[in-house]
């Protein structure tokens, strides 16, 4: 098993930043190489619902085991890929957002490609997108393009 935390301040207050960041017809925004997401059960705000998310031919049946608005989104995923859990906490900071985001991780190929993702801030890997995220938040909370400044953090191996 391999964890890895990564972290983002984004100026947008919690509540705008945890709706956002559960919605899955905007989740191909950010997140590299999801084409769509399908076979929604449920809704994404309440534990037990499920979705399929395609990465092209790829799919990766996701179950959501807590949603606790704006403070926690916790989910298991997987591919033969990649597999394992993901949680984000939110936490205010001053009227700003402070997202951390722990990936736990599960079998030996699924660990190799973690830890590809895991390596920078590329487009595409998990900082990323985190870093992508960030940028649609703050520009549509503010209605302004182009805002930026936080902090970024990768941890974890």
């Amino acid at each position: 098993m391999s964890r890895y935390r990564i972290s983002v301040e984004i100026d947008a207050p919690r509540a705008h930043v945890y709706d956002l960041f559960i919605d899955l017809t905007r989740m191909r925004e950010w997140v590299g190489g999801v084409t769509s997401v399908t076979d929604v059960v449920g809704t994404p705000d309440q534990a037990g619902s499920t979705y399929v998310v395609h990465f092209g031919p790829m799919k990766s049946r996701t179950e959501v085991l807590v949603a606790e608005r704006p403070t926690v989104f916790r989910t298991k995923f997987g591919t033969f890929l990649l597999r394992g859990e993901s949680e984000a906490y939110f936490e205010d900071i001053q009227g700003r957002t402070r997202v951390v985001q722990d990936f736990e991780v599960k079998g030996i190929v699924p660990r190799i490609a973690a830890r590809i993702f895991a390596s920078g801030s590329y487009q595409g890997s998990f900082q990323g997108e985190l870093n992508a995220f960030k940028a649609i938040a703050e520009r549509e909370w503010s209605g302004d393009r182009g805002l930026g400044g936080g902090n970024t953090r990768v941890e974890g191996g």
